[in-house]
């Protein structure tokens, strides 16, 4: 837990955060929530009737990632695909509206935009529908992608690969940012998928949850010797710099290169929704890394932050103003 005079430290990172700009690339996804109750069970299956009272949409995957980066205070380009369709192209009236590049989005004509949509009842998500393509994306929109961030490389602080899977993180694409981040200058994150475990070599952090971790280092992760175990064989197989585990209700482990070891216990009152959770740990982080904080402060910081959106239903982003809160009252002791 942080004290008194560890939150002037990571208060002062947040103010940085405005001078930080961070490019996100990967799977962009819309979050699609339909909020309403139940009354009733319905006559042709035994389901939940839910008579859907309002409709909301927000930016998933890597568009949520750029969601926390900004209300964070921080300054994000989101490069990924979309879909000639109206999901497409309401994804880039939102970063429109929040005032965020666009031009780092392509389409692919043939290629849906990924949807997530969650039937949400009494505080409750009842089922999950998706409709996605999950092939790789074309070479061609790789090559768009690489040429934005190649241009983007003297304006940025960072660069945050958010992998959910949905073919846009090749090898291809990693090799490319791989090659831009050598010598140390950018820092490389991945919010990783399990199946792309080889794409992440020498990157700067990885920031794998509990079952992730465990599914990519073959250790069943039972107590503090067997996550130490698994932190410390992904740093060596991957040869990068840090591994962040985060382990729900247990708080999280990072990782260093160096050796160092550091454990941040839990800060979450309520869980009502982990979604998203990873992409806020990731922004959080990177950002504060970005803005001259340590590993293991950023880390902090990334799991305040993290314990204030699974306290909210749907995906959610965290202000800094109110990460701010959250940090004087836990260094004060006060819930």
């Amino acid at each position: 837990m942080p004290t008194t005079d560890d939150s002037k430290v990571l208060s002062e990172g947040i103010d940085k955060f405005s001078s930080c700009r961070i490019l996100v690339v990967g799977d962009v996804i819309m979050d699609e929530f339909l909020w309403g109750r139940v009354e009733r069970i319905s006559p042709e299956a035994p389901v939940p009737v839910v008579q859907v009272e309002e409709e909301s949409l927000v930016m998933g995957g890597a568009g949520n990632v750029v969601n926390n980066i900004i209300s964070l205070g921080g300054q994000a380009l989101l490069c990924g695909v979309i879909g000639n369709d109206a999901m497409g192209r309401e994804l880039v009236h939102m970063l429109q509206k929040m005032n965020s590049p666009t031009h780092g989005l392509v389409v692919e004509g043939r290629r849906p935009t990924t949807i997530k949509t969650r039937v949400v009842a009494h505080s409750q998500q009842v089922v999950r529908v998706d409709r996605e393509e999950s092939e790789p994306v074309t070479e061609a929109s790789i090559e768009k992608i690489i040429t934005v961030i190649k241009e983007q490389l003297g304006s940025i602080d960072a660069i945050v690969v958010s992998d959910y899977g949905k073919g846009v993180v090749t090898n291809s694409l990693m090799d490319g940012l791989r090659s831009f981040g050598q010598g140390g200058q950018i820092i490389l994150a991945v919010d990783p998928t399990v199946r792309n475990l080889a794409l992440y070599k020498d990157v700067t952090l990885i920031t794998p949850n509990n079952h992730e971790a465990q599914q990519m280092s073959g250790i069943h992760l039972k107590d503090h010797q067997s996550v130490k175990q698994a932190g410390v064989h992904l740093l060596k197989e991957l040869n990068c710099q840090m591994v962040l585990i985060t382990r729900g209700d247990k708080g999280m482990t990072l990782f260093e290169g160096n050796g160092e070891t550091t454990e941040i216990p839990t800060v979450a009152r309520k869980v009502f929704d982990v979604s998203g959770a990873g992409d806020t740990v990731i922004a959080a982080f990177t950002l504060a890394v970005a803005s001259g904080l340590t590993p293991s402060e950023a880390a902090v910081l990334s799991n305040l932050a993290a314990g204030i959106v699974v306290g909210e239903i749907g995906t959610a982003a965290v202000a800094a103003s109110r990460l701010k809160e959250i940090l004087i009252d836990t260094a004060s002791g006060r819930k």
